[in-house]
C-alpha cells in the first residue's frame, strides 16, 4: 500500500522518512518529486573501445559538475549517470523511484533497473539517464527529475540494508571501483 500525500508529510515530520530540504510544493497525491543534482558521469568514449561485463571490462568514466546556472546537454542515444540533489531514505518504508511522465513523453529515461530503495538505505540516488529522443534534451541542476513512492512493508526486514555490506552512497570513485570488482 502506497502512502498518500498527508501520510508522506506526517512520516517526514515524525522522522520515519528522511527527505532533505522537504518542500510541500513538491508533494504529489501519492509521491514526492526529487531534484536533479550537479554531478554527472559520462563514458570517456575515446578511452573505451568496448564494454564486456562478463570479463569485467567496463568503461572509463569522466565526472562533470554542472553549476546551478549551467546546463547539461544529453544527446540522443546517450546514457549517463547523474545524482539526486535530495538525500532520502527510511528504516520503515520501501521507496520506489519512478520517472515523471512529462519527461518520459520527451524521451528521457531516468532509471533502467535501479528503482527500489530498501528500508535502511539512505542516499543521493544515482540516475541512469538516457535520451531516447532524436534531439538533445537539456538537463539542469535542481529540475524535478523523478518521483518517489513510499510503501508500507508487512513486517520489518530481518536484516536492515545497512547491515548487508552492499553499496551505501559512496562517492563516484567508490561506485566505479565497486562495479569493477563485481
Amino acid at each position: 500500500m502506497y502512502l498518500s500525500d498527508h501520510e508522506i508529510a506526517q512520516a517526514v515530520e515524525s522522522a520515519a522518512i528522511t527527505l532533505s530540504d522537504f518542500d510541500l510544493a513538491r508533494l504529489q497525491p501519492t509521491s514526492y518529486d526529487i531534484l536533479l543534482g550537479h554531478k554527472f558521469l559520462t563514458v570517456d568514449t575515446h578511452r573505451t573501445g568496448f564494454i564486456d561485463p562478463v570479463r569485467k571490462i567496463l568503461p572509463e568514466y569522466r565526472e562533470i559538475i554542472v553549476s546551478d546556472d549551467e546546463e547539461f546537454i544529453l544527446h540522443p542515444g546517450v546514457s549517463i549517470l547523474g545524482t539526486s540533489l535530495d538525500y532520502f531514505g527510511s528504516d520503515e518504508y520501501l521507496i520506489q523511484l519512478s520517472g515523471k511522465s512529462s519527461l518520459a513523453r520527451i524521451g528521457l529515461v531516468v532509471h533502467n533497473t535501479a528503482g527500489v530503495i530498501n528500508p535502511g538505505h539512505y542516499l543521493h540516488i544515482t540516475f541512469e539517464l538516457t535520451n531516447l529522443n532524436s534531439v538533445p534534451i537539456i538537463l539542469r541542476p535542481r529540475m524535478a527529475i523523478a518521483q518517489l513512492l513510499f510503501s508500507k512493508i508487512s513486517s520489518p526486514p530481518q536484516r536492515a540494508y545497512r547491515d548487508t555490506g552492499r553499496y551505501h552512497d559512496k562517492n563516484w570513485a567508490g561506485y566505479i571501483e565497486e562495479r569493477r570488482g563485481e
